[in-house]
């Protein structure tokens, strides 16, 4: 029988009436009646519930207020109905060839390779399909299309490996017919060069040890195809990749799934490592890469990447302490609070229950606008530093605090100041791709911040 975990967001206070619990990404008040509570302790303690608990269960799961631990389930799906496919250009054969032999379980392991020079020799246990011009990933997964016969294709990068068999294990999750995609955590090899060091905590493809329900908008809002599993016949479905992005073409893919209401996993029980780049130029560049595809991913699904999703509420308040007036920005949080607990003033413990969502979501915004300010809005910030006094303190704070914050909390082997340096140096590259991206596509949207 399926256990469950609650989520590092889930909160719950019991009283004579029922029981509130906030969690999911983004948070949601959920109220059960006190016959629930039993079935609400044993989700806490990751232990089993009942069948008769179902509706329970499905109204959390589909919140991402729990998530169904890996070890507990029962696979359904074999190794024999997997193919897997990896995109190919100029990687060695020797990397290649180890990749292959772990996944060797699969049906068939299919070798896109994308204009290599040379082109690829053979290589034992898999099929090569050979393009003569490299078009990119997305042309190249949707080239192996065509020559895929099971149910599950497994993408995976040339330069990521396994460290055992566990890919097997993510699919249990397609036990349930509605999930469409699962992903597992995608880690970066450990070295002891100071970029190895710091991308040990701070790659762009890892998205962290918590488990997720993959959304727009939440704290895992897309998984990269790095490392993904997805049913074959959605990819079909679905046109497969669009050819049109350079990169983002997996992002794409996921939001457009997720629009048509595919529950898709983040599995980070599963590990796949992945390669970093070789020199802090080559990571500053894939980091320009990346941040490109925020423009194009805009104009086909707006508003989605957006730099900065926040309550105006909290929009006012941080503006306000930026500008040298705490008092106001005090007064407006105090008084956002008071507005919500007005608002759910039928629930029990209101209060206590507006003072919670409304200081977690003033944090959330403050951190989510520091980011903004040092990322997609650098150049902005850079201007007011140059010529602003109480400019240059609040990008001061913006560069330095949270990424000291992190530092802390990860535990990271890089020394401080080498890591805001990393972090700041990591946020610049994103946004310049992301200006790249603007000017090519004259599009500002993702330049723009959206107010809820």
């Amino acid at each position: 029988m399926t256990r469950y975990q609650t989520d590092s967001s889930w909160w719950r206070r019991a009283n004579a009436e029922g029981d509130t619990v906030v969690a999911g990404s983004p948070l949601k008040v959920f109220r059960f009646s006190s016959a629930a509570r039993s079935v609400l302790e044993a989700l806490e303690n990751r232990e089993e519930v009942s069948s008769s608990s179902a509706s329970t269960i499905t109204r959390l799961l589909e919140a991402g207020a729990v998530h169904p631990i890996l070890d507990s389930m029962t696979r359904h799906v074999q190794p024999s109905e997997v193919t897997v496919v990896i995109p190919v250009l100029n990687c060695s054969i020797e990397r290649l060839s180890k990749l292959v032999a772990q996944v060797c379980a699969a049906h068939k392991v299919l070798i896109v390779d994308d204009g290599s020079s040379p082109a690829l020799a053979e290589i034992a246990g898999a099929q090569i399909i050979r393009r003569d011009n490299a078009g990119g990933p997305a042309v190249a997964r949707n080239t192996a299309l065509d020559h895929i016969t099971t149910p599950i294709t497994f993408f995976l990068d040339a330069d990521t490996s396994l460290s055992d068999d566990s890919w097997i294990n993510l699919l249990k999750h397609f036990a349930d017919s509605s999930v469409g995609v699962v992903a597992p955590r995608i880690a970066s090899e450990p070295g002891s060069t100071l970029l190895q060091r710091y991308e040990a905590s701070e790659s762009p493809l890892d998205l962290g040890p918590e488990p997720a329900r993959i959304r727009k908008n939440s704290r895992v809002s897309y998984v990269p195809t790095a490392a993904l599993m997805i049913r074959t016949e959605l990819l079909r479905q679905h046109q497969g990749f669009n050819e049109s992005f350079r990169y983002g073409e997996d992002v794409d893919l996921i939001w457009r799934l997720l629009e048509a209401d595919v529950v898709c996993r983040y599995e980070p029980s599963v590990v796949v490592l992945h390669s970093p780049r070789g020199s802090l130029l080559d990571a500053w560049k894939q980091r320009v890469s990346y941040g490109s595809a925020a423009a194009p991913l805009n104009q086909q699904h707006p508003g989605a990447a957006t730099p900065l999703r926040i309550n105006r509420w909290s929009a006012l308040a941080w503006s306000a302490l930026a500008i040298g007036h705490p008092i106001i920005g005090l007064t407006i949080g105090a008084g956002s609070t008071v507005a919500l607990e007005r608002k759910i003033s039928s629930q029990p413990d209101s209060r206590i229950l507006a003072l919670r969502l409304a200081g977690r979501g003033n944090i959330h915004a403050g951190r989510m606008i520091a980011q903004a300010i040092t990322r997609t809005w650098w150049p902005f910030a850079l201007m007011l530093a140059l010529f602003s006094r109480r400019g240059r303190r609040v990008v001061l704070v913006a560069s330095i605090l949270p990424a000291l914050t992190k530092w802390f909390e990860k535990k990271t082997k890089v020394n401080p100041v080498s890591y805001c340096a990393l972090t700041l140096a990591d946020d610049v590259a994103y946004g310049t791709g992301v200006w790249k991206g603007v000017i090519a596509t004259r599009d500002l949207g993702a330049l723009s911040p959206k107010f809820d």
